[in-house]
C-alpha cells in the first residue's frame, strides 16, 4: 500500500458530463474525466434522454467505477443548460467543472485548475481551450492572448478582454459561489447558453486565477453528419439566436452595475461574432443574407460609437459600414473584409486621411487607414496559379503602398493543418499600373514545382488527396511588412491533369477556401486518382437519389 499522502487537491472536484445521442463518443469523455486522478471526486454523467445506446454506455461505466454517476433525465430539455443545472445540483464536491461528451479533458488538466483555485481562494479558475481540427488532429488555441502567463484578477475587469472567452468548459467554479449568487444556466432550448453563464458569473465579481496550461481539448468535426450548434451556421436563426445570447449577456452585466465589462462584451462581438457570420455571406442565398442584414442592423443600432470605435481595425470599418447602408450591397467586399487575414477589395473612396467604404456612404469611416501598420490593414495580393509558375500582384490601399514601396514577396506553402510551411520562394517585386495608369500595383513570378510540392507532402504523411493553403509576406523599402493570403484572379482558377515522371500522372483543381483564399487539392498517381473519381461519383449518385 502506498505512503505517499494524497495531494490536498483530493476530491475537490466534480466533473458534470453532457450527452444526449452520443454512444461513441460519450465513453471517451468520461475516461478522460476519470484519467485526472485524485482530484476527482465524481464524474456526474447527465443523460438528456437519448434515443441511442448512451444511456447503457454510462450504466456501463458507472457499474466498473465507483466514481461514475449517471443522472438520468425523463424527458429531452432541448439545449445543452438544463443538463447542466442538473449536473449541478447533483454534485457533491466543492468544485465543478463541466465537459462535453464529444470532447475530451487533457491529463493534469483539473488538477492544474484546482490546485489555482485554492491557491489564490479564487472561485473561479480559467486556462487553456484547443480546438482540435479532427480528423486531420491540427490543434488552435482558443483566445491565445488571454492565457499565455499565470495571473490572479481581482475582478474580471482587471482583464475586460476576458469577455471574449464565452465558453463554460475550460474553468472551474466554486459551487458555493455559484448558489450564493443563484447562476445556473438558462433552462430549455437557449441557444449559446455558455454566453449567458459565464456573464452570470463574471458580473457577480469573482476573484479569476488563470493558468496557462491546456486544460479543455474542444474536438471540432466539421464533416460530422450533425454538426455541432456552432458550426451549423447554414439557418439564419442560428445568427439570431447568437444575437440573443449576446444582448443578454450585456443586459446581465449593465443590470450589474459592470457598465466596462457591458461595453467590453459589445466590442467583443463586433471584434468575434461579427466577423465570423459575415465572412460565410458570399455562400449565402439572397433570403439568408436579406434576413442577416435586418438582424444585423438592428442589433448594432443599439451599439454606442465609442463601443465600435474600441473595435479592431477591420471590425469597427464593418460595423460602420452596415449601419450606414439602408439596404443589402457590397457583400463580397464585406465577407472578403470580415475574412481572416481580412482584405478591402477596390473600389476605395477618399484620402488616406479620410477613407470612407464608398463615396455615397461618408458615414462609414474607416479610420487608421493613414497611420496603422501595414501589418493591420486588410490589403490585397491577388494570384494567378498555372502548372509551372505563380504570378503575384499587391494591390494598393489609399495609397499606403505607394509610400511604403514593395520590393519583395515571400510565398510560403503550406500542408492544410501544418503549423510550418514545407517550401517557400521569394520574388522580387515590379511597379506597374491598371490599364488607365491610374491604379499602380507590384508583380512578381514564383516557381511552382507541383511534383516537389506532393513529395513534400508524402515525407510528412500526407497520402492520397492533399490540400495545400499559401500565404505570401510582403517586404517594402521603408522596411514594413505584411503578411496575407492570396486572393484567386477571377475566372484563373482550373483542374489540371499534368504528366509525372515520379507518379505518372498529378490531378491538381485550384479551388477558394471560405475565406476567399487561393487552394489547392492535388492527388498523385492513378490509383489515387481513381479513387477519389470513384468517391465523387458515389456522393453524385447518393444526391440524385
Amino acid at each position: 500500500m502506498s505512503t505517499v499522502p494524497p495531494p490536498e487537491t483530493a476530491g475537490l472536484l466534480s466533473v458534470v458530463v453532457i450527452a444526449y445521442n452520443d454512444e461513441e463518443l460519450v465513453g471517451e469523455a468520461v475516461r478522460s474525466a476519470l484519467d485526472q486522478g485524485p482530484v476527482v471526486a465524481e464524474v456526474v454523467a447527465v443523460d438528456d434522454r437519448s434515443g441511442d445506446g448512451t444511456a447503457g454506455v454510462l450504466d456501463e461505466l458507472a457499474a466498473l467505477h465507483p466514481r461514475v454517476r449517471v443522472v438520468r433525465r425523463t424527458e429531452n430539455s432541448g439545449g445543452c443548460g438544463t443538463p447542466r443545472n442538473d449536473g449541478i445540483a447533483a454534485a457533491t464536491a466543492p468544485y465543478v467543472m463541466f465537459l462535453d461528451s464529444d470532447d475530451v479533458l487533457p491529463a493534469g488538466a483539473a488538477e492544474a485548475l484546482v490546485a489555482a483555485a485554492e491557491r489564490h481562494r479564487a472561485p473561479v479558475a480559467v486556462g487553456v481551450c484547443v480546438r482540435r481540427e479532427l480528423p486531420e488532429g491540427r490543434d488552435v488555441r482558443w483566445q491565445p492572448a488571454l492565457y499565455r502567463e499565470p495571473a490572479v484578477l481581482e475582478t474580471p475587469e482587471e482583464l475586460r478582454p476576458l469577455v471574449h472567452d464565452t465558453l463554460c468548459v475550460n474553468k472551474v467554479y466554486d459551487r458555493a459561489f455559484l448558489d450564493a449568487h443563484g447562476i445556473r444556466f438558462p433552462d430549455g432550448r437557449f441557444v449559446y447558453e455558455d454566453f449567458l453563464f459565464t456573464a452570470r458569473v463574471y458580473a457577480a465579481a469573482p476573484r479569476v486565477a488563470v493558468v496557462p496550461d491546456t486544460v479543455y481539448v474542444w474536438h471540432v468535426r466539421r464533416t460530422a453528419a450533425q454538426l455541432s450548434i456552432s458550426l451549423d451556421r447554414e439557418d439564419v436563426s442560428n445568427w439570431r439566436s447568437r444575437i440573443a445570447a449576446h444582448r443578454a449577456a450585456v443586459e446581465t452585466f449593465a443590470g450589474a452595475g459592470r457598465t466596462d465589462l457591458a461595453a467590453a462584451c459589445r466590442t467583443k462581438f463586433l471584434e468575434h461574432d461579427l466577423r465570423m457570420y459575415a465572412r460565410d455571406l458570399r455562400r449565402r442565398d439572397a433570403g439568408h443574407r436579406a434576413e442577416w442584414w435586418e438582424a444585423t442592423r438592428e442589433h448594432l443600432a443599439g451599439f454606442r460609437e465609442p463601443e465600435i470605435a474600441a473595435a479592431v481595425a477591420p471590425a469597427r470599418w464593418a460595423a460602420r459600414f452596415l449601419l450606414a447602408a439602408k439596404e443589402p450591397r457590397d457583400l463580397l467586399r464585406l465577407s472578403r473584409l470580415c475574412a481572416k487575414p481580412g482584405r478591402l477589395l477596390p473600389p476605395y473612396a477618399g484620402t488616406p486621411a479620410d477613407a470612407v467604404w464608398a463615396e455615397d456612404l461618408p458615414e462609414a469611416r474607416l479610420d487608421g487607414v493613414d497611420r496603422l501598420p501595414l501589418g493591420e490593414l486588410p490589403l490585397v495580393v491577388d494570384a494567378v496559379l498555372r502548372p509551372g509558375d505563380l504570378t503575384l500582384t499587391a494591390r494598393d490601399l489609399y495609397g499606403r503602398l505607394a509610400e511604403a514601396v514593395p520590393r519583395t514577396a515571400e510565398v510560403a506553402f503550406l500542408p492544410r493543418g501544418g503549423a510550418e510551411p514545407v517550401h517557400t520562394e521569394r520574388v522580387e517585386l515590379r511597379a506597374g499600373t491598371d490599364g488607365d495608369g491610374t491604379e499602380p500595383h507590384w508583380t512578381g513570378r514564383a516557381p511552382v514545382r507541383l511534383n516537389r510540392l506532393v513529395g513534400a507532402g508524402r515525407r510528412i504523411g500526407r497520402r492520397g488527396v492533399q490540400l495545400w493553403d499559401f500565404s505570401v509576406t510582403v517586404t517594402c523599402a521603408n522596411g514594413e511588412t505584411y503578411t496575407t493570403a492570396l486572393r484567386p484572379v477571377a475566372g484563373t482558377q482550373r483542374r489540371s491533369v499534368l504528366p509525372s515522371s515520379r507518379y505518372g500522372v498529378l490531378l491538381v483543381q485550384q479551388y477558394t477556401t471560405a475565406n476567399g483564399s487561393l487552394a489547392v487539392r492535388m492527388v498523385s498517381g492513378a490509383r489515387d486518382g481513381f479513387r477519389v473519381v470513384r468517391a465523387r461519383f458515389r456522393r453524385f449518385v447518393r444526391s440524385s437519389q
